[in-house]
């Protein structure tokens, strides 16, 4: 199965747009479990345990993993979601990009050591770079379009040939880059009017969106805003908002209960 038919049969099968962005802080994470062994896989099995029939995906971000050494508890994490939710995709937040060469050690960095059902890329250097990720037929890709972070501004609403820089990327993903069909946008929800302008150029082609709960996107413009045609083609992200909800023992239990609330959020605005 593809990555886009296990989102899409998840789409339908949980009613459910939320993406839990699994970013482990050690120094947030319950004090009971820091003098665990692998105490960061521990923290996020029970979110992803507490979460999982909730969730269109779980989008684990590789930084949080490497910046602490905890490089093997990001592959006790995945395989662990390979095991027991096989069903749920996957999407390794790595935001890719390099040269031919080296991308295509990115991509099997991604795909086959980690074996993720999809990636972010940075289409900064251009189409020939994101090559080795998009020839992964079976796999998704996600690039870089309108990210959530207020930064944002600097670059990708400049213009060029008369058009918005973020468009020039959605539009080359549309019409160049997304012949196997697996391709993706991350559009941040914090911008929901660039969002809308997206979903026009673009179509049905899957976005993925970071920037609501801890960064404020506001959901009712999300949803007025992203839908395709069939009333879904979003993965709506909430990382530190979810994992982050409860403090104490009962922490999974607070996650569930954030992700019910911004799944039924959601659903009344679809």
């Amino acid at each position: 199965m593809t990555f886009n038919e296990k989102l899409t049969k998840r789409w339908k099968e949980r009613n459910s747009l939320v993406c839990v962005g699994l970013d482990p802080d050690f120094e947030r994470i319950p004090v009971h479990l820091k003098a665990r062994k692998n105490p960061i896989f521990n923290f996020l099995r029970e979110i992803i345990e507490a979460t999982a029939d909730l969730v269109c995906a779980f989008k684990p971000q590789i930084a949080y993993f490497s910046g602490q050494g905890a490089e093997d508890q990001l592959m006790l994490t995945l395989r662990y979601l390979q095991e027991h939710y096989p069903e749920i995709p996957v999407i390794l937040d790595a935001k890719r990009g390099d040269i031919g060469s080296t991308a295509e050690m990115y991509a099997k960095e991604v795909y086959d050591h980690y074996g993720a059902d999809a990636v972010t890329v940075n289409p900064y250097l251009g189409g020939d770079s994101l090559e080795p990720f998009l020839n992964r037929k079976e796999k998704g890709v996600f690039i870089l379009c309108r990210t959530s972070n207020p930064g944002a501004e600097d670059f990708q609403s400049l213009v060029s040939k008369g058009r918005k820089l973020y468009l020039v990327v959605a539009e080359k993903a549309a019409n160049e880059w997304n012949r196997h069909g697996n391709l993706g946008l991350v559009a941040g929800a914090t911008y929901p009017d660039e969002l809308a302008d997206i979903r026009a150029v673009v179509g049905d082609i899957p976005l993925l969106v970071p920037g609501i709960g801890a960064q404020g996107g506001d959901i009712a413009s999300v949803m007025r805003a992203g839908l395709d045609s069939n009333g879904a083609g979003m993965i709506i992200n909430s990382s530190r908002g979810v994992i982050y909800a409860g403090t104490d023992k009962q922490f999974a239990r607070a996650a569930r209960r954030e992700t019910e609330i911004l799944r039924n959020s959601i659903n009344q605005h679809r």
